[in-house]
């Protein structure tokens, strides 16, 4: 989906379980090109819809499934990712969340600059290609004194080719993406998107499930993930496959310091090439945060 459009409220989209549509999965890329969608390899052209598949299915249960994925403390590292950013410290900010459709990373930006520096006027754009997704997030902000006010904004848009005459260059203070960039065909293609639309001396801040470096804690968590989880997909949402992909897309995401060169060669500078520079490992490495700057 290249079109863009901004939105009130997405519309509805039919949800359907795309990991079974083998038609798509035999299709051709004319370029050649392949990817990962979990541990299958896919035709590029076809891992947007795949994706899209997943996420019409799981948007109404969205949490359920971090909750399941991360034994219930993402919101926790979602607060400490957000306690990391600081927003509001140094005056309002112009953010864009992506690939944040159910808004709860917008929020707690919103919530943090208000309660903690009296900031009503920073701003976050939130950015998805899933029309759920996004519909997910303007309930949750109807519930908010941030709803119908100018500090948040709703755009279904591809993180990978954001349109420049909507997303300009050097317009973003601070550009975030949560559990998100895993999801996406090109990561390359969304880092360098993520360094055209920041302002120089901006940051670029990513929370994502990440490896786990401790042997005996890998080897549990990897225990409950191809297990305990695909089975809590099955009881609580009826769909095993959703979750199994998003087991398989975790393990099939870059290492620390892959990720962390990655940043780099988008033009952003990071910091040294371990927990605590270039990144902060949550749990163990279950999930990290990366940052990088804009020079």
């Amino acid at each position: 989906m290249q079109a863009t459009r901004s939105i009130r409220l997405p519309r509805k989209l039919s949800a359907c379980r795309l990991i079974h549509n083998h038609s798509i999965l035999r299709s051709s890329d004319p370029s050649g090109r392949s990817t990962s969608f979990g541990f299958k390899t896919v035709p590029e052209e076809s891992k947007e819809s795949l994706v899209k598949g997943v996420f019409d299915s799981v948007a109404s249960k969205y949490d359920l499934m971090n909750d399941a994925s991360s034994l219930g403390v993402h919101r926790l590292w979602k607060d400490s990712f957000v306690d990391t950013l600081k927003p509001g410290r140094k005056g309002p900010l112009r953010c864009i969340d992506v690939a944040g459709g159910t808004g709860d990373i917008a929020i707690r930006i919103l919530d943090y600059a208000r309660e903690n520096y009296a900031d009503r006027e920073t701003t976050v754009e939130i950015v998805d290609i899933n029309a759920q997704m996004l519909k997910e997030g303007f309930t949750r902000f109807k519930k908010t004194m941030y709803h119908n006010t100018p500090q948040v904004s709703f755009h279904e848009a591809n993180a990978q080719q954001l349109p420049a005459s909507q997303f300009k260059n050097d317009s973003y203070d601070l550009y975030t993406i949560t559990f998100g960039i895993r999801n996406c065909t090109s990561i390359p293609a969304v880092l360098n998107e993520a360094f055209r639309v920041l302002k120089p001396g901006a940051t670029f801040a990513c929370l994502e499930f990440s490896k786990v470096n401790n042997p005996l804690l890998s080897t549990l968590y990897d225990q409950y993930s191809f297990t305990v989880i695909p089975l809590l997909g099955t009881i609580l949402a009826g769909d095993r496959d959703s979750y199994q992909y998003l087991v398989e897309s975790i393990r099939k995401f870059p290492s620390q310091p892959e990720f962390a060169q990655m940043i780099r060669d988008a033009g952003f500078s990071t910091g040294g090439d371990f927990d605590g520079g270039a990144w902060t490992d949550l749990w163990g490495g279950i999930a990290s945060i990366h940052t990088g700057v804009k020079i």
